[in-house]
């Protein structure tokens, strides 16, 4: 029975990692700023910010729910694009005056600790991708190249089950 609790504990879901519960937060704090935005947005502004923010939590749990890293990364960086187009929604809340210049500066704060927290997981993923442990180091830039995504591949799978990333 012990080893059977010792393997619960250590296996985790997505709603155990950090940048999920993190992730979460901030998709209910953008839910609260659509229903404060006017009945004219109503099918443009609220209806974006609430696809976008829902975006963010279901982007981590069907990632997370993916065999491979790279699958896992994909949807780290749909994510990521989701919570950008979040942080230019506060934007045009600001450019049309719909929200306190301060809630809009509280929210960018907390977009910027989501969007670390997701560029911290992908350098996890990455890592376990290479193999190598995750304390490796990366430069700036968080985007995969085509040419390091190719060779990550072309390691990793066969060839011919690649022939769609080609096309």
């Amino acid at each position: 029975m012990k080893r059977n609790e010792d393997r619960a504990k250590s296996y985790q879901t997505f709603e155990d990692l950090e940048v999920y519960q993190v992730a979460r937060e901030f998709r209910k704090a953008m839910y609260r700023v659509a229903k404060q935005l006017p009945e004219t947005e109503k099918f443009g502004l609220i209806s974006q910010v609430r696809r976008a923010a829902l975006s963010l939590t279901n982007n981590i749990a069907e990632g997370h729910g993916r065999f491979h890293f790279l699958e896992q990364i994909k949807f780290m960086l749909q994510l990521r694009g989701s919570l950008e187009e979040l942080m230019d929604d506060l934007n045009a809340c600001e450019d049309e005056a719909y929200l306190r210049a301060a809630e809009i500066e509280g929210l960018r704060q907390d977009a910027w600790r989501v969007h670390k927290l997701i560029n911290g997981y992908i350098r996890f993923l990455r890592s376990r991708i290479s193999g190598d442990p995750p304390r490796v180091k990366e430069a700036a830039s968080e985007e995969i190249t085509d040419d390091e995504l190719s060779t990550v591949l072309s390691n990793r799978f066969n060839p011919s089950s690649l022939q769609h990333f080609s096309e």
